[in-house]
């Protein structure tokens, strides 16, 4: 037939009509001659196709290149071939669609969940405070974190020595929170605060933390009492006596069958200059030496001087907070007698982590110590507020005790949480006596003759 538009490579099988022309079936094609296979279209029916080359059949139907695939026109009865770039759009529609969904649905669990440990309110203040070392684990307890966010706040901590506070830029600072409350009045005269509404949410007392062997030949030599398997009395007085005299642990009868016990008898403390446990170890030792009265002059100074001079050189370095010390005697290193507080014990064994030699420690109460009320110093109208709600609420007084401290006025509560563990503590701090402090002004001069800093070293 005559030449017309071109049609596809590929023929309909014998006996059918070409997609999209009327007119009676098509019979089979017949063979035409050439030196390429061909095929002619003998039929009379109208606009036949003219004859075209066939190439040899692809292996496999998506084989055809794409320009080939270009090439071939479309029937216009055909459906409609669509191709990628057409279904492109509506596909990332559809995914556009979907990813939003998600993001709405994560947005609604996250404040859905976020709000669950909240109930009271969430966190609307964020204040900034430095605190003792022994504090540090308190604030970072996710459950004091919350219970603060329930009542508005995001409390920052950084650690200093109480001692030493009064030294920092105090204006960087919404509050501080020393161990006692002779640095807290320094360092509210230094901020300009002094007047201030502080508190005293809650206190611990000193202990002295003994290995087994050390503690049982200080009792064996008078210098100590046994009052169980892992809690006894440090005899204040004929402890400092032996001590004004450089005994060694060699010389007290028994250790000689305990090879780690060398050297001369002290107790491990932090520096009194810097640190409140040191500055008030220094303050009960200098009763006992003035015959059991609070150092006031000058005269009392130099009385107490020289002993408290040997507690405290042949230590050798200090470190600036109790938390080192502690750390160490836990570890299985350090020193046979270490200073800490009671806290730090009873949080250790509250949180099941007095393990190892730890676990078998004696806690020693000296029969004369200072008092220890953990102050803090509201040095901003943030955190005005603060130190009463840790004092008076009732889940911050709970998590407090479960770190070992003493809420004010909560003596029942401490006793109730470590009844199991009586056989390191003393909850009722029975036989110890508590003395007042000395001065500040007086509690700074015997710390620093304590390190040699000024009168006869």
């Amino acid at each position: 037939g005559p030449r017309g538009r071109r049609w596809p490579r590929r023929t309909a099988p014998a006996g059918r009509t070409p997609a999209g022309r009327t007119g009676r079936p098509c019979p089979p094609p017949t063979p035409a001659t050439s030196n390429q296979t061909t095929y002619s279209h003998p039929c009379p029916c109208p606009d036949p196709p003219a004859a075209r080359p066939l190439p040899p059949a692809p292996a496999h139907p998506h084989s055809i290149s794409k320009r080939d695939r270009l090439d071939t026109p479309r029937s216009p009865n055909a459906p409609r071939n669509v191709g990628f770039r057409e279904q492109a759009a509506p596909v990332r529609r559809i995914l556009g669609i979907a990813l939003a969904v998600l993001l709405v649905g994560g947005v609604v669990a996250v404040i859905f969940l976020g709000g669950t440990g909240t109930s009271e309110g969430t966190a609307t203040k964020t204040v900034r405070g430095v605190i003792g070392s022994e504090k540090s684990e308190f604030f970072r307890d996710p459950d004091v974190v919350r219970a603060l966010a329930a009542k508005g706040y995001t409390v920052k901590t950084e650690t200093s020595g109480s001692w030493a506070m009064d030294q920092l830029a105090l204006k960087e600072y919404d509050f501080a929170f020393p161990s006692s409350s002779e640095p807290a009045d320094e360092i509210a005269a230094k901020a300009g605060v002094k007047g201030a509404q502080s508190a005293k949410p809650f206190f611990s007392p000193l202990v002295v933390i003994a290995r087994a062997n050390a503690a049982r030949v200080l009792a064996d030599n008078g210098l100590a009492r046994m009052n169980g398997k892992n809690t006894g009395t440090l005899l204040m007085e004929p402890f400092l006596k032996a001590a004004g005299e450089d005994r060694t642990w060699q010389q007290l009868p028994g250790s000689s069958a305990h090879t780690e016990l060398t050297g001369t008898v002290f107790i491990k403390t932090s520096d009194p200059t810097t640190s409140n446990s040191g500055a008030l170890f220094i303050g009960a030792t200098s009763n006992v030496a003035n015959n059991k009265t609070v150092v006031s002059d000058d005269a009392g100074i130099e009385r107490t001087a020289p002993l408290l001079r040997k507690l405290i050189s042949v230590q050798g370095s200090l470190e600036p907070s109790t938390d080192g010390p502690f750390r160490s005697f836990i570890s299985g290193s350090g020193e046979p007698l270490v200073l800490a507080y009671e806290a730090q014990v009873a949080a250790l064994l509250m949180q099941k982590q007095a393990t190892g030699e730890a676990a078998s420690m004696v806690v020693l109460y000296p029969d004369t110590t200072v008092n220890s009320p953990h102050t803090f110093v509201p040095l901003g109208e943030k955190a005005k507020d603060l130190g009463t709600l840790l004092a008076t609420d009732k889940r911050l007084r709970e998590l407090a005790v479960r770190h070992g401290f003493r809420p004010q006025e909560g003596t029942a509560e401490f006793s109730a949480a470590t009844t199991q563990y009586a056989g390191y503590l003393n909850p009722e701090l029975t036989g110890i006596r508590q003395v007042s402090a000395p001065t500040v002004k007086v509690l700074t001069a015997l710390a620093g003759r304590a390190k040699g800093q000024g009168g006869t070293p």
